[in-house]
């Protein structure tokens, strides 16, 4: 799994140490428990509807850094969120709308939806809009070992972007 999440981890590393706090949104996952086994102070959060309870400061007190991967796309308003994280730093990651492919929905888990898919455009305004300046980004692509014109596609078109932001 750790290569699902290796260009996730190489682009946070630029800008977490150790040494940080940090409040990781949802809850503890894969890339949350490969952090903390590198050495990283992180707590999660706790499953609540980020939507609905997003005064995330009066529960979990303030971090030198958030991370939001691949969370904010699950959100009806990140915008609410965003203005109130517990922290002056950012690292996210989103899926990217893609032109090919539908609107990710589980079949089996009716919460597990992306409300949105961005284009890269739409998250940093989003970002701006909710009071965060980006000072790094990068997108990469999904590649996979399916056959067919879709997998072709996703060798070409970056299916993830990842920024960090601070607080402004």
């Amino acid at each position: 799994m750790l290569k699902r999440y290796s260009r996730t981890i190489k682009f946070a590393s630029e800008f977490l140490d150790p040494s940080h706090s940090v409040l990781d949104l949802g809850i503890k996952n894969e890339l949350s428990q490969i952090l903390i086994g590198e050495g990283y102070k992180i707590t999660n959060t706790m499953g609540e509807d980020l939507d609905i309870d997003n005064n995330l400061e009066e529960k979990y007190g303030s971090f030198d850094i958030v991370t939001a991967f691949e969370i904010l796309e699950h959100l009806v308003s990140p915008f609410e969120l965003l203005k109130k994280l517990p922290s002056e730093k950012l690292i996210a990651t989103i899926p990217l709308r893609l032109w090919f492919a539908r609107a990710y929905r589980s079949a089996s888990d009716p919460l597990d939806r992306h409300y949105h898919e961005f284009e890269d455009w739409q998250f940093d305004w989003l970002l701006e809009k909710s009071g965060w300046k980006i000072i790094s980004s990068e997108k990469w692509t999904s590649p996979s070992n399916k056959i067919g014109i879709r997998p072709v596609l996703r060798y070409i078109y970056p299916r993830y972007y990842a920024v960090y932001a601070e607080r402004y």
